[in-house]
C-alpha cells in the first residue's frame, strides 16, 4: 500500500505562483509514473501533469509553458511549480502515482486526498 501527502495549497492573485508537494510512502514499492491532476466545480477531473521515473514529463496544453513538473526519485516526492496562474486553474489538485511492490511486477494507482488551488482575478 502507497499513501500520498499532498500539500502547498492554497490563494493567491492572478498571475502569482504556488508550488505543490506529494510525498509517497509505504513498504518496499517502486513507483513508476507520478502526475498531478485537477478538479474545478461542476468538471470532471482532468490531467495536469505526469513524469515517469526516467523524467519524461506530459503537460495538458492548458498549462505548458506555465506549469513544471518535477520528481526526487530519493525522496519519493513529485512537485508541480505553477506560475502565471489564471483564475481557471482553480481546482482541487490531486497527486496520483503508479507504483508496486518492489519487484513483483504489479502496478496499481493510488490518489493523494488533494489539495484546494485558488487564484482570484
Amino acid at each position: 500500500q502507497v499513501q500520498l501527502m499532498e500539500s502547498g495549497g492554497g490563494l493567491v492573485q492572478a498571475g502569482g505562483s504556488l508550488r505543490l508537494s506529494c510525498a509517497a510512502s509505504g513498504n518496499s514499492f517502486s513507483i513508476a509514473t507520478m502526475g498531478w491532476y485537477r478538479q474545478a466545480p461542476g468538471n470532471q477531473r482532468e490531467l495536469v501533469t505526469t513524469i515517469t521515473s526516467d523524467g519524461t514529463t506530459n503537460y495538458a496544453d492548458s498549462v505548458k509553458g506555465r506549469f513544471t513538473i518535477s520528481r526526487d526519485n530519493a525522496e519519493n516526492t513529485v512537485y508541480l511549480q505553477m506560475r502565471n496562474l489564471k483564475h481557471e486553474d482553480t481546482a482541487v489538485y490531486y497527486c496520483k502515482t503508479i507504483a508496486g511492490p518492489t519487484g513483483s511486477g504489479y502496478l496499481y494507482q493510488y490518489w493523494g486526498q488533494g489539495t484546494q488551488v485558488t487564484v482570484s482575478s
